[in-house]
């Protein structure tokens, strides 16, 4: 199946001087910035968690994604703004890093800059069962995937876009009573994969869902959101930028009257706030390699969210 890259605390950061970007970038980084409404401002506040219900633990709702972003190799000057990133992210409270051993190197990457930076014990890693069939395959992809992060276990671990899923969500659950890893999910990224996905999520009762969802894409709302309330799955989204094509879209835009009343100084704070303000989602995970865009994102995850009429406000400007 074809995988979704192929688809395309405060005081340390105000400290630094880190300013907000007039919008976040896109997944892969290849999306023009767009006008901001107001001036830069060094990120303040606390970041909004809320519960895993299978276990009551408490995330972030801003995580990271390292598709594309941290696809790098051993360039040190390109690892260099990810470090900047990845300290960023952890200095403003952020726990839940996104990737998958497919993702090229990111795994490698991300295992390197959690050692430099000594911020392991701080990050909930999500990563996943990738393009494998059977036990044995998943299995060796697995401890390929541990070595490569530079720990004994993970977080979360996933079946991606529902390849092989029996075998490999059996996989994960043994993995689970090891202690190799507190959760499972179920990924997919096309609204097209969404009832599969929802047939999988009645089977196997994960403890992750990871699904796009942007306000325009929203199919999701119809039957992977009610499902994953009703079955205690906590929810990811990716895509929430349409891989830049939102971003693009607004770039010349000015921001609406009202995005001052939920405290959004950039259409993608905006765009993350709508995809926030759905009570299914539990996290959003977009990808940056630039430290002012990772500020941006994780400053929608403070403050207020939208209500109803600002979420179709949205809709209606973005159609």
């Amino acid at each position: 199946m074809t995988s979704r890259r192929e688809f395309i605390s405060t005081a340390s950061l105000a400290a630094a001087g880190i300013a907000l970007s007039p919008l976040a970038a896109c997944s892969q980084e290849r999306a023009p910035a767009a006008a901001s409404a107001a001036p830069p401002k060094p990120f303040s506040g606390t970041l909004i968690t809320r519960a895993i219900p299978s276990s009551g633990e408490k995330i972030p709702v801003i995580g990271m994604g390292t598709s594309g972003s941290f696809e790098v190799g051993n360039d040190a000057g390109e690892r260099a703004p990810l470090r900047e990133v990845l300290e960023a992210f952890v200095a403003a409270g952020g726990t839940l890093i996104d990737t998958a051993p497919t993702y090229s190197t990111a795994e490698d990457v991300l295992g390197d800059l959690m050692a430099q930076t000594n911020t392991r014990g701080k990050i909930f890693i999500a990563t996943k069962l990738s393009g494998v069939s059977g036990r044995d395959e998943g299995m060796k992809q697995f401890d390929d995937s541990l070595r490569r992060l530079r720990t004994d276990k993970v977080e979360l671990l996933q079946v991606h876009n529902l390849r092989d899923t029996a075998a490999q969500i059996a996989l994960a659950r043994e993995l689970k009573q090891q202690g190799k890893t507190k959760y499972t999910g179920l990924t997919h990224y096309r609204e097209d994969g969404q009832a599969q996905l929802a047939d999988e999520m009645r089977k196997h009762k994960p403890d992750f869902i990871q699904i796009n969802y942007s306000p325009v894409s929203r199919g999701a709302e119809t039957t992977v959101f009610p499902l994953a309330q009703e079955l205690g799955c906590a929810v990811m989204i990716n895509r929430a930028f349409e891989d830049g094509r939102l971003i693009a879209q607004v770039r010349d835009k000015p921001l609406p009257p009202w995005a001052k009343d939920v405290g959004a100084d950039s259409w993608a704070q905006l765009i993350l706030k709508f995809v926030l303000s759905h009570p299914a989602v539990t996290v959003v995970i977009p990808a940056t390699s630039k430290v002012k865009h990772q500020v941006d994102n994780l400053r929608a995850g403070t403050g207020a969210l939208l209500d109803a009429k600002q979420r179709q406000a949205l809709i209606a400007a973005l159609a």
